[in-house]
């Protein structure tokens, strides 16, 4: 069974020493708002893949292709700004360390900036998305093992302030891929206990912080 280091949105200084070794993970599975510098320092530290989406305090990702090992955007090479070696699963479907991972990042529009989308916008990705899943499941007959994004589905672990509220089109996109889990982030629990929620078969996961995790397959 597949084990990962899972985390979001804070850094914790524990992880920074060389003791993050003990953890003897497979790979390390980010929900955003993380310095890409702590990501790869636990890939590195581990040994193992990151998959990662982006949160809405990252800097924009999109538009980024590789091209003969080369970080390309609009045809051009260039620096690509995420971590060195992490996998941006936003908007893919992705198999990693046995899992098969698909990724839809950022959090609702309450101000100008990078991964934030309006409910409609987000809506239009999450069906992308799904078609993709569609299309992936055709081919070779296997699900989904993690939902990972960024916000979690709207009225299931969200807010009611603004910039906290959830996407109600997580709901379609869990009925459509049905993953065994949802990990998010974005939710602080400021140290209150945080119920994991369900929907239909998928269990859903508030990962601020840090935990380590084992998945069946």
């Amino acid at each position: 069974m597949p084990k990962a280091l899972v985390v979001a949105d804070e850094a914790d200084e524990r992880l920074w020493t060389p003791a993050v070794r003990s953890l003897r993970v497979d790979l390390v599975v980010a929900a955003g708002d993380l310095p890409f510098s702590y990501l790869e320092h636990l890939a590195g530290m581990l040994d193992v893949p990151c998959v990662f989406v982006p949160g809405n305090h990252d800097p924009d990702l999109s538009g980024f292709t590789r091209y003969g090992g080369l970080s390309m955007k609009d045809g051009f090479p260039t620096e690509w700004p995420g971590p060195a070696g992490g996998i941006n699963a936003d908007g893919r479907i992705v198999d990693v360390a046995g899992l098969r991972i698909a990724g839809l990042g950022g959090s609702i529009r309450y101000r100008d900036g990078p991964n934030q989308w309006t409910q409609r916008q987000q809506a239009r990705r999450a069906r992308r998305l799904e078609r993709r899943f569609r299309w992936r499941k055709w081919r070779d007959g296997n699900g989904i093992d993690i939902l990972l994004t960024h916000s979690p589905p709207r009225n299931l672990g969200d807010r009611e302030d603004p910039p906290h509220q959830g996407f109600s089109c997580l709901h379609r996109t869990i009925e459509t891929l049905r993953p065994q889990w949802l990990l998010h982030g974005h939710i602080h629990p400021h140290g209150e206990p945080v119920p994991d929620r369900v929907a239909g078969r998928t269990r859903i996961r508030n990962v601020v912080g840090y935990q380590v995790m084992e998945f069946s397959r």
